[in-house]
């Protein structure tokens, strides 16, 4: 197999997830009539516009309110693509606004629109919110794909080669511009190879950086030392969570970061560093925005002469319009002029992988692009910002959680496989593996760095012995095994739970804070598990815990998925799986269960029936290192 044939295979499965994603939307959303939509929370209707503002790039925002169905459930939240429609019998069907959540409170809900204006209709009182298909980012995807198929002769062409396996990538020395810079000191040995091999590739490099090893840190300082050398580089990752952290340590190393991206998805640390604040603090913002005004005054004042009136209002309006129009092409011009100002002026362009295709970045090119959290990415994603580089840093861990894939037979058929585990696979002399790790108790670490790591994962030795208290164990398996904690399935979504495992887990954590003293407690707690139905039933048990009341603002409960790049002092996890068959389901994808275990700072509690588990060789090993090292315990010593 060619490149061009092996991005040909991954075009065609990235067609058939876009078609297996909008299916799963059509079916869930769009053939779903209002009424059903509204009370399963994937439309809110009716409701009733609150306010309206300019907001941050003089963007138009509105706030609107749930007159109906008060306090149900819902699919919103901030960065969602939604739809703001009128139902009235008497509006067309056109009628309707796309915009973004800034963020959803309550029966509240703070919507970006993508218009300059308010609808007429706005007011009305039968108005509603869809959630949105996202076709923007799967178009972005195959365009880019296209484009390095078809690449011939080209840097990006080279790079296809070289990435995807079927061409060596060169390696150089190349001492840093900057001659008296140094090596951070707070670097240790494996950080400073990742840096070093950073410093001397010239196609591409990779960090792999498992929990706890300081990937972030050393990151950051392999781009301060390109920015030194190159003057901008582009920063990119996968989800906009992760680029606004990435852009927090930026900024706090003293550069500066301009991000890209609708100031609805970023965080509020972020929002004064993205494209619409900075363009509001330019110089010239003042002259724009006294440009812009000026030409919503002439608007108002031509739409107040009526289509049908005589010929003198008709030609007052026509000019009106015609004067308008021009000083709109004005404030035009001087927003690129602000825009490319702002662009060439920082140190640093960060944005998500799919906003590397924003407008602002058309015909851009960039010397070196890093790409965090690279193992997370579909491999379609990554090439958008490949093609505006001479060569690549990718940083993540493919050990870890990998992208989340809608279509089972495109997953299987190598969707799933990402382009960072492509490249340390077919290249691994270009990868270092960082190999200290500063969160977790050395025991906490040891399954992980015996089953993933080759045992080359260590223990800083500011964590590797640090307890809850001393004498504490700090991993407990404890085995449900022939207790009788049944799973099932939830009708609705399919998901699975266990409620007498959930009572049990939670019982163990209230005994935990009862052991140290809840007067004493003031360490964070973090309850997980791989099912959605069973973090409901986990919830509602805490709710109705004293214990865990007590000490609410130090507990989360949530996925394993929405754990990653998190750590807690305590970790607490519910497996779930418990029947007949030994079916382990997605448990068996055992990068979850990584991800999940090493979480914990100082104490890890897994909760799993060994019969059910021990069908697949992972749980086998996990079971055999846990009774190997006396954690092991049987619920029926607990209960």
């Amino acid at each position: 197999m060619t490149s061009t044939e092996e991005l040909y295979k991954t075009l065609e499965l990235l067609r058939d997830e876009r078609n297996a994603d909008l299916e799963q939307y059509k079916q869930k959303v769009m053939l779903l009539p209002l009424s059903r939509k509204t009370k399963e929370g994937k439309s809110w209707y009716p409701v009733r516009l609150k306010r309206h503002y300019i907001g941050t790039g003089e963007r138009l925002i509105i706030e609107i309110e749930r007159t109906q169905h008060l306090n149900q459930a819902h699919v919103f939240q901030s960065g969602k693509v939604v739809n703001v429609f009128c139902n009235a019998r008497n509006t067309p069907e056109k009628e309707h606004v796309g915009g973004v959540i800034n963020y959803v409170r309550d029966n509240t809900m703070v919507i970006t629109l993508n218009s300059d204006d308010l609808p007429d209709w706005i007011e009305d009182p039968l108005l509603g919110v869809d959630v949105m298909f996202d076709e923007m980012t799967y178009r972005e995807m195959e365009f880019a794909l296209k484009e390095v198929i078809k690449a011939d002769k080209s840097r990006v062409a080279e790079l296809r080669e070289i990435l995807l396996g079927y061409r060596l990538p060169v390696a150089s020395y190349r001492p840093p511009a900057t001659g008296d810079w140094q090596p951070a000191t707070h670097l240790n040995a494996s950080q400073h190879d990742a840096l070093q091999k950073i410093l001397n590739c010239e196609d591409v490099a990779i960090i792999h950086g498992p929990p706890g090893t300081g990937k972030t840190t050393t990151l950051v300082e392999a781009i301060k030392v390109t920015v030194a050398e190159e003057k901008q580089v582009l920063v990119t990752a996968p989800s906009n969570a992760a680029v606004d952290l990435l852009v927090d340590k930026l900024s706090e190393a003293g550069l500066n970061v301009l991000r890209i991206g609708h100031p609805a998805r970023v965080t509020e640390q972020t929002l004064s560093k993205t494209l619409d604040a900075r363009i509001a603090m330019h110089e010239h913002f003042r002259e724009l925005r006294n440009m812009r005004r000026r030409m919503e005054q002439l608007k108002d004042m031509a739409f107040r002469y009526k289509r049908d009136a005589g010929y003198s209002e008709r030609q007052q309006r026509k000019l009106l319009m015609q004067e308008a129009k021009a000083l709109k092409a004005d404030a035009d011009v001087l927003e690129f002029y602000i825009v490319n100002d702002l662009l060439q002026n920082s140190e640093i362009i960060a944005c998500t992988l799919v906003g590397a295709s924003h407008p602002t970045l058309r015909g851009k090119r960039y010397q070196t692009v890093f790409i965090d959290e690279a193992a997370q990415a579909l491999e379609p994603a990554c090439w958008i910002p490949i093609l505006r580089a001479e060569r690549v840093v990718l940083a993540g861990d493919h050990h870890q959680l990998p992208p989340t894939v809608k279509s089972f037979e495109a997953g299987k058929a190598g969707l799933s496989r990402t382009l960072f585990e492509k490249c340390i696979q077919r290249h691994p002399q270009t990868a270092v593996m960082l190999q200290t790790q500063y969160r977790m108790h050395e025991d906490i670490m040891r399954f992980s760095a015996r089953y993933f790591y080759e045992n080359k994962l260590l223990a800083d030795s500011s964590v590797a012995t640090a307890l809850l208290e001393p004498g504490m164990s700090p991993v407990a398996f404890i085995d449900t095994a022939g207790c009788g904690f049944a799973e099932a399935q939830d009708p609705e979504t399919l998901s699975r739970y266990n409620e007498e495992e959930a009572q049990f887990l939670i019982r163990q954590v209230e005994k935990l804070i009862l052991h140290v003293g809840v007067d004493n407690w003031n360490f964070s707690i973090g309850i997980i598990t791989p099912y959605s139905a069973q973090v409901e039933r986990l919830i509602k048990l805490a709710e109705t815990s004293e214990e865990l009341s007590a000490l609410a603002s130090s507990i989360t409960i949530n996925t394993v998925d929405a754990f990653q790049g998190q750590e807690r002092d305590v970790i607490a996890i519910s497996l779930v799986r418990s029947n007949e068959k030994s079916e382990v389901g997605f448990l068996g994808d055992t990068r979850r269960m990584n991800v999940a275990m090493t979480r914990a700072r100082k104490k890890l509690i897994m909760t799993g029936d060994s019969a059910t588990l021990g069908s697949h060789p992972f749980y086998l090993e996990l079971l055999a290192y846990v009774q190997e090292k006396e954690f092991y315990k049987s619920a029926y010593e607990l209960m």
